[in-house]
């Protein structure tokens, strides 16, 4: 009897593990699609400001059209949404990474526009919506760097016993991509003065 009582005690210590390592494992990868989203939130305030940005702009600067189409081009790709089916897919996500880093060169180069005209750096509206912007670029920051916080996390969790072992048993579930920098980011900048 004695025997009994303790095989039940060892299977009850073992199911407790399973079930708390599977629950976690679903919590991690629940914590990765909440701070995708969160990614994508503050990507969207970003697409949200830049219409009222390059009307502003638009105001002072008419002949700089070129520049304003390849912003308007930049933001519809960059505001694609990518599913959390894709965040396993380095394609996808390099694809998605692209685009973000096409609408920040374009955003760069709208502000050195914006630079050749006194008049639109002193206007009240510009200043705000600029101030808005650097204050969301911050916050664009933030999220990517809580979502591959969040990653870290996961990956690690499905890698690591018990995680693993109910992983490849029961879930199946796949590594998820961090969010990286661009090509261009790790190229030095020029400098000239």
């Amino acid at each position: 009897m004695k025997g009994i009582g303790v095989l039940a005690t060892i299977v009850g210590i073992v199911a407790a593990v399973l079930f708390f390592a599977y629950n976690g494992l679903l919590g991690k990868e629940e914590a990765v699609f909440a701070a995708w989203a969160n990614v994508e939130s503050t990507l969207q305030r970003r697409a949200d400001l830049i219409p009222n940005l390059v009307s502003t702009v638009k105001g002072y600067a008419q002949h700089e059209q070129e520049t304003f189409n390849q912003i308007t081009e930049a933001r519809a790709k960059a505001t694609q949404p990518i599913s959390t089916k894709d965040l396993s897919n380095p394609a996808a996500m390099q694809q998605f990474q692209n685009s973000q880093a096409a609408l920040g060169s374009a955003l760069s180069r709208l502000l050195v526009i914006a630079e050749n005209y006194p008049e639109l750096k002193a206007n009240q509206n510009f200043l705000d919506l600029q101030h808005q912007l650097e204050g969301t670029e911050n916050r664009v920051n933030v999220a990517r760097e809580r979502y591959n916080d969040a990653v870290r996390v996961f990956n690690g969790a499905i890698r690591a016993l018990p995680g693993k072992l109910i992983n490849d048993l029961f879930l199946h579930l796949e590594n998820k991509e961090y969010f990286k920098a661009a090509e261009q980011a790790r190229e030095v900048p020029k400098v000239s003065f």
